[in-house]
């Protein structure tokens, strides 16, 4: 009866001991949970999402990017999968669960009774270079949730702009379709005394339909536009639409190419993740050299049925005899590191030609402004007036007059999408190319600049 009572006794002790040991955090670790913790106190504070920003017309664009951050589900998830990480690196550091054991010899009657307790130990510095793992795919993680955090800013500021140049776009072919109304009135009065022939009214008519088709279609362009930046916001299909920002804000920036260069190798998230990625292959090969050492278990039992208590002591070794199976671990591991060094290196190089080219396209964007607003478009004009007089004094004919009217539309409309690829071209190279965070989130400015130091 004695017995009976001390056995469970012991084993509830021993539970309860155990329930509350802790391992000791590595220095990786412990790192890790500090950005994961300064992020989380503003990203998800107590594990909530914050209050999000209350949104009107009259919002600035750092407050639509406020809400956007904080309530994009693809940023939502891929902090998860970084929190995840994070917490894997304990796992992965932690000794195996200890195990109680239990022995008895039975007979006619019990003869024995053995509870015990078991603790495996890995080789010496396996569960240090384990744990160097977890936490280079835990910084690769992390990289990712900021990735996500600039596309999502960049898909804001895309869907921002293109939404306020429509209204650009609709305006200028509204003002085109009223010159267009007046030049089919002069046709016409050029027609009644007999300067002008019913053609010229059909061409003014028609040119009038087609702006006026053109107007319908940008129209109908707001809706999918909208439900870009919609999508953007992270608002769900069936939450009612957002207010478009009455005011436009510009970037008036003109960007130093070799600075931002710089900066765009010290700063993209995609690199920094694949760097990230060569130092987990790297800590890899350190672990699968590990595999050449012997794991252990130790352990106690003792036989309560024996009086005096007789005690078991136990000691297991593993054998890593299987030479094939530890070369193909390591060569596996090196194989690793040479992949990921590749794509780094080809990362690298995608990086330069990206950047080179959307250099060159904000530079030719540039001289394209220049060259409509201080000359195109200010002759074009110049030549509509000139076109109009000349066809009332009958020199010059209606389908020259259309001609010129055209050309000025086609270059107005040429200034418009101009101006909409250079906010966006822009917003690429800061955001995507150099991996800086968007202007307000002091927050996220502080954290990537934590991890992009490493």
């Amino acid at each position: 009866m004695k017995q009976t009572v001390i056995l469970p006794i012991l084993l509830t002790a021993a539970a309860l001991v155990l329930a509350g040991c802790k391992g000791v955090p590595t220095h990786g670790e412990k790192q890790a949970r500090r950005e994961l913790v300064a992020v989380t106190d503003h990203y998800r504070p107590n594990q909530h999402k914050p209050e999000l920003p209350v949104l009107t017309a009259d919002s600035s664009l750092s407050n639509f990017m406020a809400y956007a951050l904080l309530n994009s589900p693809a940023v939502e998830a891929a902090y998860g999968d970084w929190a995840a990480s994070v917490e894997n690196i304990t796992v992965t550091r932690s000794l195996p669960d200890p195990q109680l054991t239990f022995q008895s010899d039975i007979a006619d009657i019990v003869k024995t009774v053995m509870p015990g307790f078991m603790q495996q130990f890995p080789g010496p510095g396996k569960l240090r270079a384990g744990a160097q793992v977890a936490t280079a795919e835990s910084q690769a993680k992390y990289f990712d949730f900021e990735g996500a955090i600039l596309q999502t800013a960049f898909d804001l500021k895309q869907a921002y702009y293109k939404l306020h140049f429509l209204n650009d776009q609709l305006r200028i072919n509204r003002e085109t379709l009223s010159l267009l109304n007046d030049l089919e009135q002069i046709a016409r009065a050029q027609n009644e005394v007999g300067k002008g022939t019913l053609q010229d009214v059909l061409r003014a008519q028609i040119e009038r339909d087609r702006v006026s088709t053109d107007i319908a279609n940008l129209e109908d362009s707001r809706q999918p536009l909208l439900a870009s930046f919609k999508a953007a916001l992270g608002m769900t299909p069936d939450q009612t639409n957002p207010p478009v920002p009455g005011h436009l804000k510009t970037t008036e920036i003109n960007p130093d190419a070799d600075e931002l260069l710089k900066v765009a190798f010290a700063r993209n998230p995609q690199l920094k993740a694949m760097e990230a990625g060569v130092r987990a292959a790297e800590a890899g090969i350190a672990l699968a050299y590990k595999s050449r050492v012997p794991d252990f278990s130790l352990g106690l039992m003792a036989d309560f049925k024996a009086n005096p208590v007789v005690y078991r002591p136990l000691a297991e070794m593993t054998l890593p005899i299987w030479r094939d199976k530890t070369a193909a671990e390591i060569a596996g591991a090196k194989a690793r590191e040479l992949a990921a060094k590749a794509r780094l290196t080809a990362a690298q190089i995608s990086l330069a030609v990206d950047f080179a080219e959307q250099s060159f396209a904000y530079r030719e964007i540039g001289r394209n402004l220049d060259l409509l607003e201080n000359r195109l478009i200010p002759k074009a004009r110049q030549s509509l007036e000139i076109a109009r007089a000349g066809y009332l004094a009958g020199t010059i004919d209606f389908f020259n007059l259309m001609d010129t009217e055209r050309t000025l539309l086609n270059f107005e409309l040429s200034e418009v999408e101009a101006r909409v690829q250079r906010e966006i071209v822009l917003a690429r190279l800061s955001l995507l190319i150099a991996g800086q965070p968007p202007a307000g989130e002091d927050w996220l400015n502080q954290s990537i600049t934590q991890q992009a130091s490493k």
